[in-house]
């Protein structure tokens, strides 16, 4: 029987959906794609972000996706908002591309802080997860790096260094405080630590762990291979065991609904508005025709 309300109540994080990184490199991507003048293809160099429908919204306004610059032919290279290594970029150059870089500003901080500590005789640590491309373009920025993700890594630390520590952008203070933590009980001769971690993304963490502990079931929405969603859920998840990571509408088991009234939403830094809209819009009118 239909109800004049919904009969699932949404709430929705205070922060959530896309960053200023990645709101940048869309539309940088939208204004090249719009350009009437251009002939010649446009490549991203893996995906623009971490979401599966985004990438494909793009692809089909032309935007194509490679694995390697093997791939590309003469034409547009777009840098994504992870960034890569600056050998990468000199080879892009080498090969005639024209180069739009939309590396989020922070990840160029980044860069650019790994080169002084370098230069500056420090042993690079860098807290993140080895295969993100984000920490591979870091990592290509200097001759000597080690990345530690947890604590069982630290053995590849080198005794008595001076280590310059620094953090993938979107890890969570928390995660950061247990790193730095175990790294201070080990051998080391001296330490530098640098804060590099994103403010977006602690809001968003922040605000998603605020609201799941206020709902019978929290989604986190966006995509699989997104870092920074899976570490919203991974979060929500400790306070709330009713939490579902889900790209979007379409990959909901509508039983894990029944018997839940109220319904919280939060989304990784690459999640599209229109995304989030949609699957707020089918949550909320769950049950009126059961």
């Amino acid at each position: 029987m239909k109800g004049n309300a919904p009969i699932m109540k949404v709430m929705m994080a205070a922060k959530c959906g896309f960053c200023p990184g990645v709101r940048n490199a869309i539309s940088t991507a939208e204004e090249i794609l719009a350009q009437p003048d251009s002939k010649k293809p446009v490549y991203s160099l893996g995906p623009i972000i971490h979401n599966k429908d985004e990438v494909e919204r793009l692809r089909k306004g032309g935007l194509l996706t490679v694995d390697s610059v093997d791939e590309m032919d003469s034409g547009t290279a777009l840098i994504r908002s992870h960034g890569v290594a600056p050998s990468e970029m000199e080879h892009l150059k080498d090969q005639g591309f024209q180069i739009v870089d939309a590396t989020c500003v922070l990840v160029k901080r980044l860069q650019h802080i790994v080169q002084q500590l370098e230069a500056d005789g420090y042993e690079v640590v860098i807290i993140g997860e080895e295969n993100h491309p984000e920490v591979q373009g870091v990592v290509g920025c200097v001759s000597d790096v080690v990345v530690v993700a947890t604590e069982a890594d630290l053995d590849k630390l080198p005794r008595n260094g001076r280590l310059g520590i620094v953090c993938q952008t979107t890890q969570s203070p928390e995660h950061l405080g247990r790193m730095l933590g175990a790294i201070g009980r080990g051998s080391f001769s001296e330490l530098k630590v640098i804060n590099t971690l994103c403010k977006e993304a602690i809001k968003r963490q922040e605000s998603a762990i605020e609201l799941c502990k206020r709902v019978d079931i929290m989604f986190v929405l966006g995509g699989l291979h997104s870092a920074n969603t899976r570490r919203l859920a991974d979060l929500c998840k400790k306070h709330n065991q009713a939490t579902f990571h889900l790209q979007n509408w379409d990959e909901l088991d509508k039983s894990v609904l029944f018997g839940k009234k109220v319904a919280g939403v939060t989304a990784g830094a690459s999640t599209p508005n229109w995304v989030i809209e949609e699957f707020v819009k089918h949550l909320e009118g769950f049950g009126e025709d059961r």
